[in-house]
């Protein structure tokens, strides 16, 4: 029995360190997004909740450790106490019995732990979800203001040639209105006083 609980602790274990890796790693991600972020309002955001997940992953693995060595404590003071009593079945039978119950209490300890640690993988997962989902939105707002200032680039240079096709075609007819008119002097000069 006690085999088949020291089995399911180290299980334990190794589930809580693999989720104390994962939050590592997402933690890492989640502050590395946040130092690229653009507005300065959402780089706060990410980095206050980036400390806060970084609190939780503290207050996780100062859990675990008190719990672990609550198990090591109660295991050697059981230890103690069987050493001590030395070979009375019903006495051994007890201590069996409650070692087995600390293991339990323990394992239970532990699960609850890695359980804590997998909601803080789940949360960081939704928040880099939510944060790429953000940035895929500013990609394209970027990508649309880059084709707008395109357009307004274009447009701005058709306006420029527009008015500088007004300026031509205001001085064109000035130029045609003063050589009409000095048709009509020269002719009413040629009629109303030809020996000039």
């Amino acid at each position: 029995m006690a085999t088949t609980l020291d089995v399911h602790v180290r299980m334990c274990n190794q589930e809580i360190v693999i989720f104390d890796l994962e939050v590592k790693a997402f933690i890492q991600e989640l502050e590395q997004m946040a130092k690229e972020q653009d507005k300065e309002s959402e780089k706060q955001a990410l980095l206050q909740e980036v400390e806060n997940h970084k609190k939780q992953l503290l207050s996780n693995q100062t859990a675990w450790r008190k719990a672990n060595l609550a198990c090591k404590i109660a295991i050697d003071n059981l230890e103690k106490a069987e050493l001590l009593q030395g070979g009375d079945m019903r006495q051994r039978k007890t201590t069996k019995e409650t070692l087995a119950q600390t293991s339990s209490n323990i394992t239970e300890s532990l699960m609850g732990i890695s359980r804590m640690m997998s909601q803080q993988v789940r949360q960081s997962e939704e928040a880099m979800h939510i944060l790429a989902n953000s940035s895929r939105t500013i990609l394209d707002a970027n990508e649309e203001f880059k084709s707008m200032s395109g357009t307004i680039q274009l447009g701005r240079k058709l306006i420029t040639k527009y008015n500088r096709r007004e300026l031509t075609d205001k001085l064109l007819i000035f130029l045609a209105l003063a050589l009409f008119l000095a048709t009509v002097l020269y002719i009413l000069k040629k009629r109303l006083f030809p020996f000039l």
